[in-house]
């Protein structure tokens, strides 16, 4: 099985820059906000506001260990819009949970 080309019809995706970076900071909880920004294709300003905004929301809390800063996600949190609310952001979560190229 290929993998899709994501430029192949269009630039659009099924996730937002915002599930993206939770779901990476759900793997590497004391990324860099530049890793993260990385991983997720978009830039650091985009990534600085989007862990505002989860912040903000209650969706993600930040504590400062040394120069750096470690995040811990709310599973509990439901998604905003009313078609999904009745879904928490730990359903999202589990479903990506898994690493597609470890060998475990």
């Amino acid at each position: 099985m290929t993998t899709p080309d994501p430029d192949s019809n269009g630039r659009w995706t099924f996730l937002t820059n915002h599930a993206r970076v939770l779901l990476e900071l759900s793997r590497k909880p004391d990324a860099r906000l530049r890793d993260v920004a990385v991983h997720a294709g978009i830039t650091e300003r985009a990534t600085q506001g989007i862990v505002a905004d989860l912040v903000a929301g209650g969706y993600l809390s930040k504590v400062r260990i040394g120069r750096r800063n470690q995040y811990t996600i709310n599973p509990t949190g439901h998604f905003r819009h009313p078609a999904e609310a009745q879904h928490f952001v730990g359903d999202l979560l589990n479903v990506f949970a898994h690493d597609p190229e470890s060998t475990e």
